[in-house]
């Protein structure tokens, strides 16, 4: 219980770290998304990774050739996977606006991230309490990022900032699917490629941090079609030289600041997950970062102008997640 305890309010500060990530892209306005993200992905995808597989797994080397390539392809195509999902989530957005496309895609990310091991994994809770628990709290994570969806509809229906075309909604609903798909991955990487964990615990790995082996080739992998994607809008939009306008030097620094809440949420997500497991831990983290997001997005203004009846739409989704967020605690309890 004590264990669950600690597991719950890692979740809770990784949830807040990840749904805060963005903020500082607010201040790199010389900057298209992709310069920023270009920097953020280096040193989320890139630096951090291996500094903290090597200063937290003794003997990372024989960690690897312990484990096979097996472990080590699955992190990393997971993790190829989960880029490939980071381009369908900039065209879902294109096409169907910030809000819907978020709440969309988080809620088909914590469906499949939980059910997947929830019914393959032969220590499944079943259909017993504790497995109700799971699926009642995944199905008020879809109901509440629902919720959220309607009232980001609403928000940019009032501003003016909607879709352009109905048309576009099927497509774009079609580029959710695939990023929320690919974004699960993240989840099943980490849970199947577990094995790269049990062998840094044998090499003198704490539990703690034994996640952090799995983390390493999912992280490179990722990076590989972020870096891509990156590269070809700069290529496209020609926005390669806007790193050399005056003024954005400390950019560099918001985007290290970005890829570190965004690193750190994701590796405290690993450790709460070895306490609480993955079919509870992914449904509250996805919740959480819902509810973080939505509650920055009124904070800095971005509900300014949309009138009550989105904000009371929207409240009331956040309720749900809350919900959603007790409910998958009782699992664990």
């Amino acid at each position: 219980m004590k264990s669950n305890g600690f597991g719950i309010l890692l979740l809770i500060l990784a949830g807040v770290m990840n749904g805060s990530f963005t903020l500082p892209m607010k201040f790199t306005r010389k900057w298209a998304w992709e310069n920023t993200w270009l920097v953020w992905t280096i040193f989320a995808l890139g630096v951090f990774p291996p500094v903290l597989a090597l200063s937290t797994v003794p003997a990372l080397g024989n960690v690897y050739a312990q484990a096979g390539a097996g472990p080590i392809v699955i992190a990393a195509s997971c993790g190829a996977g989960w880029g490939v999902a980071q381009v369908f989530f900039g065209l879902a957005v294109e096409a169907v606006g910030i809000a819907l496309a978020f709440s969309v895609i988080l809620g088909i990310s914590a469906s499949v991230g939980a059910l997947i091991p929830f019914f393959l994994d032969e220590n499944a809770a079943g259909f017993g309490a504790k497995g109700i628990a799971v699926i009642g709290g995944v199905a008020l994570v879809i109901a509440g990022v629902m919720i959220c969806a309607k009232a980001g509809r609403a928000r940019e229906s009032a501003l003016g900032q909607g879709p352009k075309g109905r048309p576009s909604i099927g497509k774009g609903l079609l580029f959710c699917t695939f990023s929320g798909l690919g974004a699960a991955l993240v989840a099943l990487g980490l849970q199947y490629g577990g094995s790269l964990a049990r062998i840094a615990e044998q090499h003198g790995a704490d539990r703690l941090w034994s996640n952090n082996a799995t983390w390493l080739p999912l992280m490179l992998g990722g990076a590989i079609p972020n870096l891509i994607y990156c590269v070809y809008l700069m290529s496209k939009n020609k926005t390669g030289n806007r790193f050399g306008i005056a003024g954005t030097a400390g950019y560099w620094f918001l985007a290290a600041v970005m890829a570190l809440f965004w690193f750190g949420s994701t590796v405290m997500y690993g450790v709460a997950s070895n306490s609480l497991g993955i079919v509870v831990a992914w449904p509250a983290f996805m919740s959480l970062i819902v509810i973080v997001a939505m509650i920055w997005g009124v904070v800095t203004g971005e509900w300014k102008g949309s009138g009550t009846k989105p904000l009371r739409v929207m409240y009331g989704g956040l309720a749900v997640l809350v919900l959603s967020i007790v409910v998958l605690s009782l699992a664990k309890s």
